[in-house]
């Protein structure tokens, strides 16, 4: 039997071929032993000199079909900030039928001493140790030898997998910069799989080759694609604030095995499916659709909580907080579940339990739901161009009421109807409906993070400022500051807990409400009397409203940044000052009137100030419209922070009249 030549999603520009070589283990040059930095990343603690990689499914002499992968890479070390560079660990399965082995470690490390004399230590087989994880897993460690600033290390292994089905994954990028990085594929036709790279950055080298008659056991023989992938000059990834997975970011290759043919008895197994094929197999599976087909299996739950109620929406809402109460989420994500009525009963379950007996409970009460499966933000997005079940694993309720879609998260019980947990706030979902095929749908949130803070003071001549402060905390700033205080025994240890730390504050009186509202805000006034402030002398007092939440630090810190900046909602933030003078006092250095904004309507920073007699306000807004902003937004973004930044540094300086 011979194999059929295959097509795979063309990441190669033409077919030629393909010279692409492993380079020499252990030839360590002088120019590479007296390197002290990398010309194109000057602050790099380390750079991958060269990297080589090459993955083949092949037949062993035990007439096996195995994945054979070799790596092999030189790095140069320049402190002791990328010593961690010298340790290496390489994960292995060991299941009990099939197991994964390594063989061939190599290691050396080449240094310069003080004298100028370069000194090379091997890896020898006593450093290579096994440890294992856990019943199916174990870790091959080894720390190479004689590292030192300036050392160069050295090293290469193989691996055999009896898994052919994961073929080996390719990162360009990684945490510190790369000078050559090349990868080769060799994939006989009996097995067709997808590759997808992802990445901002571009293949130097994009060449394929068919070589033939590459493959063969028993007579079945087939040709191989022959693909050689690369790339020069590749930065270092810099992982930043407000980013989703970086394996959505990180320039690499993945591979998806969708297609094979059985090489010694013929046969072809289709594993990549249409979503009609997806639809219908979730549809009738266990721990997925029959969970939330039976739509009475909660009735005798709902009907008390339901009772009286002629509106939709406020049955979803008693029905949600139903759920929220009485399943807690035990922290083990997951889309599915063995039993979602058994998960209320015990009053726990993984987040599969929670949502899904979510979705049925909701049927139970004639509200029309359908289940949405998502990725969350630390798994990465989901790959749309064909389906693979395992790039999700979370689900959601998705409850359709007066023309308006309701996305819902029952894992926690402080969560507002509507509102989603920051984890799910990624990309899009696809709704799996009961009655008709499934789609794709944006997965956000009507809910901004909104906060307001107002001072109102007055300033007496002994230094001390006495009034209110009141705080509104609404939307996910609500939800924030319930979390907050949940983690006291009592609302009063949360505020002497607070008093605590604003050293210079003591709060006389305070009221909280809003707590039990999930859907309102929750507020805070306090009566507080400020002492303290430090007098620039006797004539002189300082202050800086932004006690609560003063900006310091801006987060945006790379030269440019070449994957989105995510927040996952937008936000709103004021704060509002309005103090009293004593007569014969003015203030020193008067905030100035500023106004700041996004391109495109993405955001506003705003100073306003005003006088009135003995009396001023200041009104300080910091809006940011959106939830996601692109790569060629970072530098606005980046300056409108530091302008942020330099208004809430500067202390306003109150000095007597001479």
């Amino acid at each position: 039997m011979r194999a059929p030549f295959f097509a795979i999603i063309a990441l190669f520009l033409f077919t030629c071929r393909a010279g692409a070589q492993d380079f020499a283990f252990g030839n360590i040059t002088q120019e590479e032993t007296s390197m002290v930095n990398y010309v194109k990343d000057p602050a790099a603690h380390a750079v991958v000199l060269n990297e080589y990689g090459d993955a083949r499914i092949t037949m062993t002499n035990a007439d096996e079909v195995r994945l054979i992968y070799k790596y092999h890479v030189k790095i140069k070390i320049f402190d002791s900030e990328a010593f961690k560079k010298g340790t290496v660990e390489v994960p292995l399965y060991i299941g009990k039928e099939r197991q994964e082995k390594i063989d061939d470690i190599e290691g050396i490390t080449v240094s310069t001493d003080a004298n100028g004399g370069v000194k090379r230590e091997e890896l020898l087989k006593s450093q290579i140790f096994t440890v294992a994880v856990n019943q199916t897993h174990e870790l091959i460690k080894f720390a190479m030898p004689g590292l030192r600033n300036g050392s160069v290390i050295e090293y290469r292994y193989t691996i055999t997998t009896p898994y052919f089905e994961d073929f080996h994954d390719w990162q360009f990028q990684s945490d510190i910069p790369k000078i050559h990085s090349e990868y080769e594929a060799h994939i006989p036709g009996f097995w067709q799989y997808n590759a997808v790279k992802r990445g901002a950055l571009n293949l130097d080298k994009n060449i394929s080759e068919i070589e033939r008659d590459c493959f063969s056991s028993h007579g079945a023989q087939s040709d191989c694609a022959h693909f050689i992938y690369g790339m020069n000059n590749i930065p270092a990834f810099v992982e930043e604030d407000y980013m989703t997975a970086p394996r959505n970011f990180i320039s690499a290759l993945y591979f998806e095995l969708f297609e094979y043919t059985n090489p010694f008895i013929g046969g072809t197994t289709k594993l990549a499916k249409e979503w009609k094929d997806v639809d219908y197999q979730l549809k009738r599976d266990s721990y997925f659709g029959s969970q939330i087909k039976k739509s009475d299996q909660f009735k005798d739950k709902i009907a008390p909580v339901i009772a009286g109620k002629t509106d939709e929406l406020q049955k979803a809402k008693a029905v949600y907080a139903l759920i929220q109460k009485n399943i807690k989420w035990n922290e083990f994500i997951s889309f599915g579940s063995e039993n979602v009525r058994k998960a209320f009963e015990n009053h726990t379950g993984t987040s599969g339990d929670v949502n899904l007996a979510l979705v049925a409970a909701l049927a139970s009460a004639g509200i029309n739901v359908e289940a949405v499966l998502i990725s969350t933000r630390s798994h990465g997005v989901v790959n749309k161009l064909f389906p693979v079940i395992t790039e999700f694993n979370y689900v959601l309720a998705k409850a359709n009421i007066g023309g308006k879609s309701y996305l819902l998260d029952a894992t926690d019980p402080l969560l507002s109807f509507g509102m989603l947990p920051m984890r799910c706030l990624n990309d899009q979902g696809r709704v799996m409906s009961l009655d008709k095929p499934s789609y794709w749908i944006d997965i956000n949130t009507p809910n901004i993070q909104n906060t307001t803070r107002i001072f109102d003071l007055t300033l007496s001549g002994d230094g001390k400022l006495v009034g209110k402060i009141t705080n509104y905390s609404r939307g996910y700033s609500g939800y924030q500051k319930r979390l907050a205080i949940k983690k006291f025994n009592t609302v009063d240890e949360f505020v002497e807990n607070m008093d605590e730390k604003l050293s210079k504050t003591k709060v006389k009186k305070f009221e909280i409400t809003g707590l039990d509202s999930l859907d309102g805000a929750v507020a805070e006034v306090y009566e507080v009397e400020m002492d303290g402030y430090e007098g620039l002398n006797h004539e002189k007092l300082s202050f800086n409203p932004f006690v609560f939440s003063q900006i310091t630090t801006n987060p945006f810190k790379l030269n440019e940044r070449s994957y989105p900046v995510d927040w996952g909602m937008a936000s709103e933030e004021r704060v509002i000052l309005n103090m009293k003078l004593p007569e014969g006092y003015v203030i020193e250095n008067k905030p100035q009137n500023t106004s700041a904004a996004l391109p495109n309507q993405g955001g506003v920073f705003i100073v306003d100030y005003h006088e009135l007699g003995n009396s001023f306000s200041l009104s300080h807004v910091i809006q940011f419209r959106k939830s996601i902003y692109a790569p060629e937004e970072y530098p606005y973004l980046k300056e409108l922070y530091n302008k942020i930044i330099l208004s809430e540094k500067s202390e306003m300086v109150f000095k007597k009249k001479i």
